[in-house]
């Protein structure tokens, strides 16, 4: 398991990276596709998918590097005040359930999604969009791997933080 834990948050970490990265170049695009239509008045159907199609890709990949980092949303309020006994069963449950459940359905039911798109050689609907949309929707099950892969290292932590507290309930 520590071997898993290891590479997982070298995983993690690369892909926050590359979403960082991403994130530098969606910018970028950004400005150049404002400056383009609103300064040159030139636009790019090709452009702006582009944009989205990147900005589709930084969410999916950072989804696990935010896991990693606690920065998802929870509902602190409630949280905080539990045991940390309660906290790791809230946490256990909660990704046993909710996570594992809700990835496990997205990442089944995206191959079908992605291999209808395959097959016909999915591009864009719009004359002058982007080719191979097959390929953006093979990002889907990609990021939901990355998330359940991180919430397997969490539901470790989960559990130890529960066997640390030795069943003895605290405040």
């Amino acid at each position: 398991m520590e071997r898993f834990l290891r590479i997982n948050g070298r995983i993690q970490e690369t892909a926050g990276a590359v979403s960082a990265f991403l994130t530098v170049i969606l910018v970028l695009l950004v400005v150049g596709d404002v400056v383009g239509r609103y300064v040159f008045n030139v636009g790019s159907v090709a452009f702006q998918e582009l944009e989205w199609h990147i900005f589709s890709i930084i969410f999916l990949l950072a989804a696990g590097y935010t896991f990693k980092k606690g920065e998802h949303v929870k509902i602190d309020v409630l949280y905080n005040r539990f045991s940390e006994k309660k906290r790791a069963l809230v946490d256990i449950t909660g990704v046993v359930i909710l996570l594992f459940s809700f990835c496990g359905f997205v990442i089944f039911y995206s191959i079908d999604f992605i291999w209808a798109s395959f097959t016909i050689h999915e591009g864009s609907p719009d004359p002058g969009g982007l080719p191979m949309r097959y390929l953006l929707k093979s990002m889907i099950p990609l990021g939901f791997i990355l998330l359940t892969m991180q919430g397997v290292a969490f539901l470790h932590d989960a559990v130890k933080r529960y066997q640390s507290t030795g069943g003895k309930e605290r405040a």
